[in-house]
């Protein structure tokens, strides 16, 4: 009997296991500033400046702000900001406008992601196969609302439900974020009867199976933590084609 006809729900993570940034988060930044006009902004310190600003926003106003109902806009306005200001750059109001505005329309449409070319075909044939496909991911709403859509990833033909961060107010690795996954499969489906996918130990593997999931771990950029996951007891695959071939397999 394969692992598929013991499923009723399967949950995906989205960065990193269905999706990819194209670059560096930072280069974006380095762009903007340098369409506004001003001298583009060292690459690296860009890059860095941005991790320990959204860091710090993540750790101060979890879930983009949700439970100090902060606007997604005004949480990332001032982690841009920051993050400007982290890596040595202060600009006047005027021209920090201009380039905040062409970072958040362009992390709010498909242009600065990839889709992996095994994603779509998975997801469907999930779907096919009479299973119900989630979405669970430390996300704001755009991307169940504008960037999914747009990298071909649809309600109703990829997937069936979402639990995003930033419009449920938990976040991975809380593994509420999970059981609240469970709860919009519907109150028949099984924690034993679901498989979350995910690319992250501690966010996915982990949280999924403490509320009585099964997990299995993607490892497209051949990391060196994959082979701890592995020594750890997490199946560990290269994409999702290897899983696909997991799940129908004779066990």
């Amino acid at each position: 009997m394969s692992l598929l006809s013991k499923l009723r729900c399967i949950t995906v993570d989205v960065t990193g296991t269905l999706l990819a940034y194209k670059g560096e988060l930072g280069d974006y930044y380095c762009m903007a500033a340098k369409a506004a006009g001003m001298p583009c902004p060292d690459y690296k310190r860009m890059h860095q400046g941005f991790k320990v600003a959204y860091t710090e926003m993540a750790k101060n106003y979890p879930c983009f702000g949700h439970a100090a109902k902060v606007p997604n806009i005004v949480w990332w306005k001032t982690c841009v900001r920051d993050s400007f200001a982290r890596a040595g750059y202060d600009y006047d109001e005027e021209t920090f406008e201009k380039i905040f505005r062409r970072i958040y329309a362009s992390f709010g449409s498909s242009a600065p992601y990839k889709i992996f070319p095994d994603s779509q075909p998975f997801l469907r044939w999930a779907r096919e196969s009479g299973v119900l496909v989630g979405i669970v991911s430390n996300a704001e709403y755009r991307y169940q609302d504008v960037i999914l859509p747009a990298l071909g990833l649809h309600q109703g033909s990829e997937w069936d439900f979402g639990v995003f961060s930033g419009i449920v107010g938990v976040e991975k690795p809380d593994p509420r974020i999970y059981e609240i996954a469970l709860e919009r499969a519907g109150k028949d489906i099984r924690p034993e009867e679901t498989l979350h996918i995910g690319d992250s130990m501690r966010k996915d593997y982990l949280p999924a199976k403490k509320v009585g999931m099964n997990a299995v771990l993607l490892d497209r950029f051949n990391i060196p933590d994959a082979e701890e996951w592995k020594k750890a007891g997490a199946p560990v695959f290269p994409d999702l084609v290897a899983v696909q071939e997991y799940l129908t397999s004779a066990s």
